[in-house]
């Protein structure tokens, strides 16, 4: 049997809570910034992914990578803006000019050449987390199970496509275009698991004190990186691919992760993807 997906407009109870909860703009404050900066202007497209990118208290940008992408544009000559996408158009809102990159903890892995990337400048664990009180222990327990995962992203992609043999093809997955809702569905129990970047998943359990249990076994190890347009010319992506290296090497990159995560080090070591 194969993979079924599911897309649902409306969600209610605590999942309608945790979309109303959702970031809608992330530049409220970041484009006035950019403006006042006098440099020229970068936008980057991204939508809420704490901690990489959400808006803080004061309704700023902030997170791992608006602070890596203000300061490798500032040392580029641009300053950015970022400004919130519906990640289902993101391909086309790059390619149109709408954005100047994608960039919120994006997987490079099987879209190299779809995109012109800089990158990749940090490690992620693609997982599947459940209940801490579920019986599903590896992948193979996901048998008959139902699992939510965002809409055009790399878990809907290893789930839909039955190329992992890990998995059971009997997993109903329901594929959210809001990627914050998945998380109050498995909290609220609509649904057995959830798959994502492990950062993100630790940091909502961290913000909303809710206790899911991480499969040992990742779907995947990737690396992230920021997308350009295969039309773009203007070099930036070798640009920013040099001035991430730079940054890496004076510690920048470590200092800016080191606010966010733990053992810092450890989402940087990009030569080891693949080893």
């Amino acid at each position: 049997m194969k993979h079924r997906i599911s897309r649902r407009a409306f969600l209610n109870g605590c999942t309608l809570l945790a979309a109303a909860a959702a970031v809608s703009s992330l530049t409220s404050c970041g484009e006035e910034e950019a403006k006042d900066s006098g440099l020229a202007q970068i936008v980057v497209g991204s939508d809420s992914y704490p901690p990489y990118i959400y808006l803080n208290n004061d309704g700023v940008p902030t997170g791992i990578d608006v602070e890596i992408a203000t300061e490798a544009f500032r040392r580029m000559g641009y300053a950015a803006r970022f400004e919130t996408i519906n990640w289902e158009q993101k391909t086309n809102l790059v390619e149109s000019g709408a954005i100047d990159c994608i960039w919120g903890c994006f997987s490079m892995d099987g879209r190299e050449e779809v995109y012109r990337w800089a990158g990749p400048y940090m490690v992620s664990r693609q997982v599947v987390a459940v209940d801490a009180h579920s019986s599903i222990r590896s992948l193979s327990d996901l048998a008959g199970k139902t699992i939510a995962v965002q809409s055009t992203g790399k878990p809907e992609e290893i789930f839909l496509s039955g190329s992992d043999p890990r998995i059971p093809q009997t997993v109903e997955v329901l594929s959210i275009e809001n990627r914050s809702v998945q998380y109050a569905m498995l909290a609220c129990g609509y649904v057995d698991g959830i798959a994502a970047h492990e950062t993100g998943i630790l940091q909502y359990m961290k913000d909303n004190a809710v206790d899911f249990r991480i499969l040992e076994e990742p779907l995947l190890v990737t690396g992230l990186g920021i997308a350009f347009a295969k039309n773009d010319t203007r070099g930036l992506d070798s640009q920013l691919t040099d001035t991430l290296a730079q940054m890496r090497a004076d510690g920048t990159l470590e200092q800016i992760v080191g606010r966010y995560l733990e053992n810092a080090s450890q989402y940087l070591e990009v030569d080891t993807i693949g080893a």
